[in-house]
Parts: structure tokens; C-alpha cells; sequence
């Protein structure tokens, strides 16, 4: 027996029970909190989301690309390069490779005509590349190159047949802006059934505790006026999945729902989709990119809510089975043309 093996031993008589029996309700409800943060039997959450951060040193800050790379390559220098097995001494050895010249054979010779042959001596790179283009030698040029000296009548290309290995240059696109809701000040408003606010959007937020967003719903049963609710990549699992199917149980001014990009699974996807049934005014629901796959049945019961429920004109997610992705379309198009009726009205 192993020692590891040994030290679970002293662990296998406890009594789970007696040591819930003894803690006072406060402590209960801790424990509550912290089974919710973290579930290491969990596999649909990243090892880091497992368990609480027991590391004791104090963060370092967000990160700083440029310092990390002077870091990376100051350690680099500092290392001591090892003894090379063979000393270099710059010697050359050897002849160098002269190519031999190539006559043209007087059959592989072409002859142009004096004025084409003193034009071609004095055209530019910018010209030959385009002569090359309408000639239809687009190898010797790139795509852009190509289709520029052919749709343009005109010589708009500068550059010439050598920067054909040039890639083209585009424009870097910056980040997203961090998201600059203020969770607290938006529960307040949301409780406080707020008219100028119409909607709620906690989009990449990541570090939103779970009390704080199953607070979020169940004040959002009692509201009126938010009309958009979007939870985009806050890491959100089945426990606020469960919690939203309550809200949607409840909510008759909810309009457009967006929870895509998380770690919902199929039991609360299920639960959503229940909950969507019993609500007449959602219109849009967006579910696509969860962590894993929910499954065939999942998919099947998202086909039977959109065929039940015709105010949803807008749904959000990519089907991977042909049978309730054929059913979603003719759901979806029935759905939207009796709207359009309705508005004729």
C-alpha cells in the first residue's frame, strides 16, 4: 500500500452526516456558497474554475506584454551558451557555385518588332506587371495585382512583379473593450423596476459571483421594463441556467434572451426550453457555443419549442443534426411571416 494510499485510510470512517449535524445554519449556508463557486467533479469547468486560487502570492496585475517579452528576452541573454563541438573560425572552404549560362536555342528565340521591342526596353516594373495581367500570366503576381490592373484602366499598381512576395497589409483590428457595467449598481435598478432601463447586459464579466447573477434573476421576475437580457461569456453554468427558467417562468416583458457561450449542459438547456413554453413574449433566444454539445434529444426539444411557441422570430444556434434543423428553418419561417400578418393588421 502506497503512502498516499495509507493517508486516505484515517479519512474513510468519517461520518459526512455528524459533521453536518454539528455546524450552526450560518456555516451551512457558507457551504452552500462554496459548493456553488467551485465543483471539482465538474469536467465542464476549466481546471482554474474547479477550486478556489490557493496560491499566496499576491497578484501581479493584468498583463503586460511588452515587460513579459523584455523579461523573456533578458533571460534569454543571460543564459551562457554552451561550447560549440567544432569551433567556428570563418574559414571557406570549398569553390563557390558560378550557374552556368544558358544559350536560348535560335528555334526558342522570338523576334518582336522594332517599336513593341524599344517599348518593352523602357516600360516599367508597374507596367510590365500590368501587361503581364491582361496577357493573363497572373502567376507572376499576386491576386491583387491581378485583379487591379484588370478591372482599372489605368496603371494603379506601383509596386511591380517583384513584390509578389510581399503579402498584402492589413489593417489590425483592436480588441473588444472590457465590459463597464457595474454588477451592483445594475441589481439595484433592476429591483427598483427602473423605466430608463430596457436592457441588462453583463457580456464577458467573468469574475460575476453566483449568488450575485441568481440574485439578477430573480429580481428580473418582478421587473417590467427590461426588455433585453444578455449573459455572453460570464462562465455561467447550470445553476444560473436553472435560475433563468425560473425568470422566464415568471416574466411577461422580456423580449430578447442571449445566454450563448458557456457552460450551460444539457440538463439546463432542457430547463430553459421548458420554461421558454410557459413564456408568450420572449421573441429572440440565442443558446449557441456552450462548452460541450447538448445532445440529439436537446436539439429535438429546440425544434419542438419553436414549432410551439410562435412568437420566438429569432433563434440562435447552429444545429449539427439535418432532421430539427430542417424543422427550426420551417418553424422560423412560419414564425416571422405571422408576424408579418400581425403587423399588416
Amino acid at each position: 500500500m502506497s503512502s498516499y494510499q495509507k493517508e486516505l485510510e484515517k479519512y474513510r470512517d468519517i461520518d459526512e452526516d455528524e459533521i453536518l449535524r454539528t455546524l450552526s445554519p450560518e456555516e451551512l449556508e457558507q457551504l452552500d456558497c462554496e459548493l456553488q463557486e467551485m465543483d471539482p467533479e465538474n469536467m465542464l469547468l476549466p481546471a482554474g474554475l474547479r477550486q478556489r486560487d490557493q496560491t499566496k502570492k499576491s497578484p501581479t496585475g493584468p498583463l503586460d506584454r511588452d515587460a513579459l517579452l523584455q523579461y523573456l528576452e533578458q533571460q534569454a541573454l543571460e543564459v551562457k551558451e554552451r561550447d560549440d563541438l567544432v569551433p567556428f573560425t570563418g574559414e571557406k572552404k570549398g569553390k563557390p557555385y558560378i550557374q552556368p549560362k544558358r544559350e536560348i536555342p535560335a528555334q526558342e528565340q522570338i523576334t518582336l518588332e522594332p517599336e513593341l521591342e524599344e517599348a518593352l526596353s523602357h516600360a516599367t516594373d508597374a507596367e510590365m506587371c500590368d501587361i503581364a495581367a491582361i496577357l493573363g500570366m497572373y502567376t507572376l503576381m499576386s491576386n491583387k495585382q491581378y485583379y487591379d490592373a484588370i478591372c482599372s484602366g489605368e496603371i494603379c499598381n506601383t509596386e511591380g512583379i517583384s513584390s509578389v512576395v510581399q503579402p498584402d497589409k492589413y489593417k489590425p483590428v483592436p480588441d473588444e473593450p472590457p465590459n463597464p457595467t457595474n454588477i451592483d449598481e445594475m441589481l439595484k435598478r433592476v429591483r427598483s423596476n427602473d423605466k430608463e432601463l430596457e436592457e441588462v447586459n453583463l457580456n464577458n464579466i467573468q469574475d460575476i459571483p453566483i449568488p450575485v447573477l441568481s440574485e439578477l434573476c430573480e429580481a428580473m421576475k418582478t421587473n417590467t421594463y427590461v426588455r433585453s437580457f444578455s449573459l455572453v461569456a460570464t462562465k455561467s453554468g447550470d445553476p444560473i441556467a436553472n435560475a433563468v427558467a425560473d425568470m422566464l417562468r415568471e416574466n411577461r416583458s422580456l423580449q430578447s434572451l442571449n445566454i450563448e457561450s458557456n457552460f450551460i449542459s444539457s440538463t439546463g438547456l432542457m430547463a430553459v426550453l421548458k420554461a421558454v413554453r410557459e413564456n408568450a413574449t420572449l421573441t429572440e433566444l440565442r443558446v449557441d457555443n456552450q462548452r460541450q454539445w447538448p445532445g440529439d434529444a436537446v436539439e429535438m426539444e429546440m425544434a419542438t419549442v419553436l414549432e410551439q411557441c410562435p412568437s420566438i422570430v429569432r433563434f440562435g444556434y447552429h444545429f449539427t443534426q439535418q432532421g430539427p434543423r430542417a424543422r427550426a428553418a420551417q418553424a422560423m419561417t412560419r414564425n416571422n411571416e405571422l408576424r408579418r400578418q400581425q403587423k399588416k393588421r
